[in-house]
């Protein structure tokens, strides 16, 4: 099992999605991230059932974030 820091650290700079707490989907660039999980991500897209949205560069707090993928 990979520790999720050093699934952060190995995708820093490349392409992850992020499935938030309510259901609602990000994939972006991860371009940076703090100890506590906080993400900055560029070039993000939002989907959820219905939509999806251009976002641009966002700031996610770490205690939102149910899963990460790398893309």
């Amino acid at each position: 099992m990979i520790m999720p820091m050093k699934m952060l650290e190995e995708n820093l700079n490349k392409h992850v999605a992020l499935l938030l707490k309510d259901n609602r989907v990000l994939e972006g660039v991860l371009s940076g991230y703090d100890e506590y999980m906080n993400m900055v991500l560029d070039d993000v897209q939002e989907s959820d059932e219905e939509v999806t949205r251009k976002l641009g560069t966002v700031i996610i707090r770490g205690s939102n974030v149910v899963r990460i993928v790398p893309r």
